[in-house]
């Protein structure tokens, strides 16, 4: 038998391996999709300096500064009726924004990035973003406390979204663009590329395919280099080197991560009790942030730490220099400021808050780790870095990312490893009493179950408009005699409704109807099964490609 020619072999794995990859690459618009990668990098990077620079502006109007790690000094020294009045001023101007600019009556943050990616094929309009992101200028800028990243995340993935819209991409590539903005968002935030990296995959797509992977970094490392540039190569939070004093203490990192689990759990019961109570409260809703910015302010003159995103009090805790008595009165006050925060409609999220309570759960707990075992605890320190990433990762639902945050932070690859361990229990402690993230809480009031598998998710996001058959023209828009006995659909209904209903009966076919109770079409249950088993194949292959 005749060898084959080098020049065949090589003409044939053209044919069938790279011609193959080639047609699939540009069928999914892959280089088109590095290309907004990297204007999303570019335009991420320099929209969430302008916020920052943004709420600073706002914040000196009042308190004479716009560095965001010097709100409790200086507003301890500022006179306590300008402390009270900034929050609810700033209230009555948010409550005005979202009367006259929010389509949702509310700011948007990580949740609604996550939400639009499963409901509303990856778009976000660029009304909702300007607004959400205008009413948060204003929120942190008069001191609501809560974080600037959630909403910093939902800025890039705007822009992302924005980029994508004029051209005919598949949902999959639109997916992957919403992830490269929030890496971009979170990369420039935190000067931490690798760590928006993670997050993107992490909470935001909600998988690691390879195919997310370039266009995330790309929106990552361009962001980071655009910030340093200008901000220079600062990390977040200004911290000495520290190390573990002994192996010895990773018991005790572990016992850490339990009590970082339950205070993450406590913040959002906190947060979830509030929302409850202020929905509860027959107010209007342009009202409402100024009524919690009357707490917030009155709080605030005695507990000036717990003023905007808080970084000032977590650096603090970060170098040793709280008390436990502050600690743990940082810990309580923080945890109710951000929870009447969020519940009164400013805009906000829950990123650097959960950052604070980690740091002060931490430093609280090194202190007592110190007096029971003064030979091998470390310093305090290093138990506030632990606790900051072990409740931030149980509050996000985003261990890996938080672990990196610290990581990037501080360079030590030993804490990195006590940070691991405590980081997994309190995710496990999380899922265990709560079952899902902050953002998954968020979602699930909102009737979007994530936490439950894809499969549930395309059962309770896919409509019967999507796979019905219009009535026909010239078809009578009543309901024929013989299906009046059987139970109708309609449009608005859930895959998981009508394939219920069409199990009952053992029907193959029922009426849709609309509000009228006219036919409006027919759904068939072998059409229904179909689109199930496409989403699904679809979400599946997405997944690992």
């Amino acid at each position: 038998m005749q060898e084959e020619s080098p020049l065949r072999a090589l003409a044939l794995w053209v044919e069938e391996r790279i011609k193959p990859s080639l047609a699939a690459m540009w069928k999914s618009r892959m280089p088109l999709v590095w290309l907004l990668a990297l204007l999303t990098g570019i335009a991420g990077a320099y929209a969430i300096l302008m916020f920052r620079f943004s709420i600073g502006a706002v914040q000196w109007l009042w308190l004479g500064a716009e560095a965001e790690n010097i709100v409790a000094t200086k507003a301890s020294f500022t006179h306590p009726l300008i402390v009270f009045a900034a929050p609810v001023i700033g209230g009555i101007a948010v409550g005005l924004l979202l009367v006259w600019t929010a389509p949702r009556r509310r700011a948007e943050g990580v949740a609604d990035v996550i939400e639009a990616e499963h409901l509303h094929r990856a778009r976000i309009g660029w009304r909702e973003g300007l607004s959400s992101a205008f009413i948060t200028v204003v929120s942190l800028g008069s001191g609501a406390s809560a974080g600037r990243e959630g909403p910093a995340v939902h800025i890039g993935a705007t822009l992302a979204s924005l980029f994508g819209q004029p051209f005919r991409m598949p949902i999959a590539s639109r997916r992957i663009l919403l992830g490269a903005g929030a890496a971009a968002a979170v990369s420039a935030s935190f000067n931490a590329p690798i760590a928006g990296v993670i997050f993107a995959h992490e909470v935001i797509l909600g998988h690691y395919a390879l195919s997310a992977f370039v266009p995330t970094v790309l929106a990552s490392v361009t962001a980071t280099v655009i910030t340093r540039a200008h901000l220079g190569n600062f990390p977040a939070f200004i911290i000495p080197q520290y190390h573990i004093a002994s192996s010895w203490e990773f018991p005790a990192f572990a016992l850490l991560g339990l009590i970082s689990g339950l205070v993450a759990v406590l913040f959002l019961l906190s947060t979830s009790t509030s929302d409850w109570l202020a929905r509860k409260m027959p107010m209007p809703l342009w009202l409402r942030p100024a009524a919690g910015g009357a707490v917030i302010g009155l709080v605030a003159i005695f507990v000036p730490q717990i003023l905007g995103v808080g970084y000032e009090a977590t650096n603090l805790a970060l170098k040793g220099r709280y008390d436990l008595e502050m600690l743990l009165l940082l810990l309580v006050a923080k945890m109710i400021a951000t929870s009447i925060t969020l519940a009164s409609r400013f805009g906000g999220g829950v990123f650097s808050p959960s950052l604070y309570l980690g740091a002060m759960t931490g430093g609280a707990f090194g202190i007592l780790a110190a007096t029971a075992f003064p030979e091998l605890a470390s310093e305090q320190g290093v138990y506030s870095l632990v606790g900051m990433g072990a409740v931030a990762g149980a509050v996000l639902g985003a261990p890996l990312s938080t672990t990196l945050i610290v990581f990037e932070l501080t360079g030590d690859y030993h804490i990195t490893i006590a940070l691991l361990l405590a980081t997994s229990i309190s995710s496990v402690v999380m899922q265990t009493l709560v079952g899902r993230s902050f953002f998954h809480w968020q979602l699930a009031t909102r009737g979007l179950n994530l936490d439950e598998g894809p499969h549930r998710a395309i059962m309770r996001t896919v409509r019967v408009r999507d796979f019905m058959i219009p009535r026909e023209k010239g078809e009578k828009a009543v309901v024929p005699e013989e299906y009046a006995d059987r139970p109708v659909l309609h449009r608005d209904d859930t895959l998981e409704k009508a394939l219920r209903t069409f199990g009952k009966g053992s029907y193959t076919r029922l009426p849709v109807v609309d509000r009228g109770g006219r036919l409006a079409g027919w759904a068939d249950h072998a059409r229904a099964m179909e689109i199930f088993n496409e989403k699904l194949i679809a979400a599946s292959v997405e997944e690992h490609r």
